[in-house]
């Protein structure tokens, strides 16, 4: 059987138009094109700002959507004052794996350990104790918050550590502690004042020798100035001052920039140039099968895996997997999703627009991540009826932080 040259002609043409986009779709996603892609998702989504920060193997780049406030016209930047939120927990529980390393804590320590003079920690029906590793995979039994909070207390400044551990003797737990995952802000600042005790320092002191200035993150605070406080992103309506949020430092009162987030997400993907993170800091440790029930740990995606502060999503025997933290209260919502695997973080921090949420930040992110990091992306999960109203930003009292 012969070929004519026309129809070879014919074939290699066919082969020069399909190799580029074969090539291409081989390839992980240009920052220019997330670049575009954030910025068509910001015009979907109903926010007033946004800021998004991607390291992938050394490269960075920080964007800014929208604007600072409403009215303002300026394009948020590196230097945009930010909520964390719960994505503050992230750097408790760094912590706690430093203290651990040193010897001064165990993760099977029981909190009873740390409780001021003559405070009583509950227990489970057979006597468990709730340990520090409940506290920082939210299966301590306590719940969400401590109670509901007093009219115009600026966000993130109750409880403080007197009325928590005044609150604390008089519970009785939801479930066993170790047995389910019950999302819990009061655990992880009961969990920072372990920390404090062990250390004999404050937790603001502990956060900043230990994390804060080792990485140069000059930035990131729970004590904010005035200067930082005029640069702080503003949503659709007043959320209270910028002030002092050491009450709730553990559980969701950091303040950080754009350009301290990436410093940040350098240091978790191990980037070169970085001080080394505790080896375990990202390390699942437990699964859905060992817990009874799991209730407030899947805003971004159903979970394979919990680890210290962190929810793994995706077969961890995949490169898809991906280890991500929630967060949100105060007009923003944030995210910050890894991929180890590849060596690509993204941090996205938004505020609130008139009419809530137009798109599932969470997911978008995650599709985004996918793509930067070149895997084939999670399957997003069943979307939840009235998600905008979800997400509408409270009035004068403080929105609890979500996971």
């Amino acid at each position: 059987m012969t070929i004519s040259n026309r129809t070879v002609a014919r074939l290699v043409f066919a082969l020069a138009l399909a190799l580029p986009l074969s090539i291409r779709a081989q390839q992980p996603l240009p920052l220019a094109e997330a670049d575009q892609r954030a910025a068509e998702l910001f015009q979907q989504s109903g926010f007033t700002g946004m800021v998004m920060v991607i390291v992938r193997n050394g490269e960075v780049s920080i964007k800014g959507y929208g604007e600072t406030y409403p009215g303002s016209g300026v394009r948020p930047d590196a230097d945009s004052l930010l909520r964390l939120c719960s994505v503050s927990k992230v750097f408790t529980t760094d912590l706690l794996l430093k203290q651990v390393a040193e010897g001064k804590v165990s993760l099977d320590d029981p909190l009873q350990r740390f409780a001021p003079h003559g405070k009583l920690v509950p227990s489970g029906p057979a006597g468990q104790r709730i340990t520090l590793l409940d506290l920082a995979t939210h299966t301590s039994g306590l719940p969400r918050e401590v109670s509901s909070y007093p009219k115009h207390t600026p966000h993130f400044t109750f409880p403080d550590k007197d009325f928590r551990w005044n609150w604390l003797p008089a519970q009785h737990l939801k479930s066993a502690p170790g047995t389910a995952a019950f999302y819990s802000n009061i655990g992880f600042d009961l969990l920072g004042d372990a920390l404090a005790s062990a250390t004999h320092k404050s937790y603001a002191q502990l956060l900043s020798e230990q994390l804060l200035r080792p990485l140069a993150l000059y930035s990131t605070t729970l004590v904010p100035s005035q200067q930082q406080c005029a640069r702080l992103l503003r949503g659709n309506r007043d959320e209270g001052p910028c002030t002092d949020t050491q009450p709730s430092g553990p559980s969701g009162g950091l303040y950080s920039t754009p350009a301290d987030m990436a410093r940040f997400l350098g240091y978790l993907l191990r980037a070169p140039g970085y001080p080394a993170p505790p080896a375990d800091d990202l390390a699942v440790h437990l699964t859905p099968a060992q817990l009874k029930t799991m209730d407030g740990l899947n805003h971004a995606g159903d979970p394979t895996g919990i680890g210290l502060a962190w929810i793994q999503l995706g077969d961890p025997a995949t490169p898809s997997a991906i280890i991500e933290k929630t967060g949100g209260g105060a007009g923003f919502s944030t995210y910050l999703a890894l991929s180890p695997s590849r060596q690509t973080g993204i941090f996205v921090a938004v505020t609130d627009g008139e009419k809530g949420w137009r798109i599932d930040l969470f997911h978008e992110t995650n599709d985004l991540l996918a793509a930067l990091a070149n895997v084939p992306p999670l399957p997003h999960k069943a979307p939840k009826p009235h998600l905008a109203r979800k997400h509408k930003p409270t009035k004068k009292r403080r929105k609890p932080t979500k996971s």
